[in-house]
């Protein structure tokens, strides 16, 4: 059987790039809303010489991504996701944010749980903005709702999301969104661990990507409190993901991993005002 390795949000930057590498030996599978818009991903991907095709999900739906995981079993032995498709808050608002990251995180871990067997690996993708965003606004109390139900979740995470002002929701729902992603992984682990199969998260800083064009001023204010100072690279955090799935880490799971350039671990507070 064919080793499958579906990428959400892989018709460009960090997905598009761990997709060269894993395509090596895997066939590929590309997800994103519109398949017109990952034309030129599989062209790209087919002119390398890597067997890659594209497949329209919305993350949000939950029938959508079901219909994912069964076409990827179809194809093949799913033996790596990466779940890199998301919104910043650049690209809408708050509800909308909260739908493709948070409730696309739990639907595609419970549509891929359904297919994925020992040796498998899910890499949810989250944010370093998890980790600037403040603790006090984060409800992590309502995140024990997703396991068993999600529609109440999404309610109570917005209720409380609605609770800001308003031109700062989109704002506090990607901050909220990617906390949770890390909070989903790490509980998930036990779960996927029955089967043999691992999950993890991956929290990416600042990288040269469509998204990160869209940040690019703040991203540029932020560079100079990172160790490494310069925005990161598609391919660095590639090689990253691509290790990640690979039997090589077989013993990792259950635990985020912070790719910043150390920007965290600068203490910068994003709260107060940079010169």
């Amino acid at each position: 059987m064919k080793k499958i390795c579906v990428i959400t949000g892989g018709g460009s930057g960090m997905g598009l790039a761990a997709a060269k590498l894993i395509g090596k030996d895997h066939f590929i599978i590309i997800s994103g809303r519109s398949l017109k818009k990952l034309e030129s991903a599989v062209q790209e991907l087919t002119g390398e010489g890597i067997e890659a095709e594209a497949f329209a999900c919305d993350v949000a739906e939950v029938h959508s991504v079901e219909k994912l995981a069964c076409y990827a079993k179809e194809k093949g032995e799913v033996t790596a996701v990466i779940h890199a498709a998301g919104m910043s808050p650049h690209m809408g608002e708050a509800k909308q944010i909260m739908e493709v990251n948070a409730q696309g995180t739990i639907n595609i871990n419970n549509a891929f749980y359904k297919v994925m067997k020992q040796g498998s690996c899910i890499i949810d993708v989250s944010s370093m903005s998890a980790y600037l965003t403040p603790k006090i606004i984060m409800p992590v109390g309502l995140y024990k709702y997703s396991v068993k139900d999600p529609v109440l979740f999404m309610k109570k995470i917005m209720k409380w999301v609605n609770l800001f002002p308003k031109k700062v929701r989109a704002g506090v729902a990607y901050g909220i969104s990617k906390h949770f992603v890390i909070w989903f992984a790490k509980q998930d682990a036990a779960r996927f661990g029955q089967k043999g199969a691992r999950v993890l998260s991956v929290s990416p800083g600042n990288f040269e990507t469509p998204m990160g064009e869209l940040e690019k001023e703040e991203a540029d204010a932020y560079t100079k409190y990172c160790a490494i100072k310069r925005i990161g690279q598609p391919e660095e955090i590639a090689s990253l993901f691509v290790y990640c799935v690979s039997p090589e880490a077989g013993y990792l799971t259950g635990v985020d991993i912070l790719c910043d350039g150390g920007l965290v671990a600068s203490g910068v507070n994003p709260l107060r005002k940079r010169s």
